[in-house]
């Protein structure tokens, strides 16, 4: 058998840096680059961390500046909606107001019909108070602007007149209006509705 020393002969020591390590000796401390790969790692790792907070910042921005938006479109929105809706109220209320100022002018046109209708008088007196009737609501076309369109003896006008047909005569010429069936009236220059009449014609 071998001896002790001859057996601690036979076995390899291992070596560190192409040194070999006798039994019982203090490791060696680790190298310089071992330590600045692992400062590296740290240092990146660190700096991973830093970029990373910037661009979450970035996104919590525009997240809040999307919310910001769509709060003042909402805002927006609304105030279309209550400017439309009582714009529309408005106009309503206008309208109503007209009819009924204009209602309210022809009031005593009615109040005379009746009157009208309940006479014992002749039919010359009834007629003659129709006659009345009749100027008063004139003056209050008038009073809104609202005038006749001028009908016999002016030239045919498609524009305002309405033809019903023709008729021969000697008296109108041409082309001219001969005959007023049903008055036409305008507001202003706008037509309200055109005359209708007939037309003379002659050779």
């Amino acid at each position: 058998m071998l001896n002790n020393e001859q057996e601690t002969s036979a076995v390899e020591m291992p070596e560190i840096g192409g040194e070999t390590i006798e039994p019982g000796a203090e490791l060696p401390a680790p190298a310089d680059s071992d330590l600045n790969i692992s400062a590296e790692g740290e240092a990146m790792a660190a700096g991973a961390v830093e970029n990373a907070a910037p661009e979450l910042s970035e996104i919590d921005r525009i997240k809040a500046e999307r919310d910001q938006l769509l709060d003042r479109l909402a805002r927006a929105q609304a105030e279309f909606d209550n400017a439309r809706k009582r714009a529309e109220r408005e106009k309503a209320e206008f309208r109503e107001y007209v009819t009924g100022k204009v209602v309210e002018q022809f009031l005593p046109v009615l109040d005379n019909f009746e009157l009208a209708l309940k006479s014992t008088g002749t039919a010359e007196q009834l007629q003659s108070g129709v006659k009345l009737i009749v100027k008063q609501m004139e003056e209050i076309l008038a009073k809104m602007q609202v005038n006749p369109v001028p009908a016999v003896g002016e030239v045919f006008d498609p524009h305002v007149h309405e033809a019903m047909g023709t008729v021969e005569s000697n008296d109108v010429p041409d082309q001219h209006v001969a005959e007023e069936i049903r008055r036409g009236y305008k507001l202003r220059d706008r037509l309200l509705r055109p005359a209708l009449v007939r037309v003379a014609h002659n050779k």
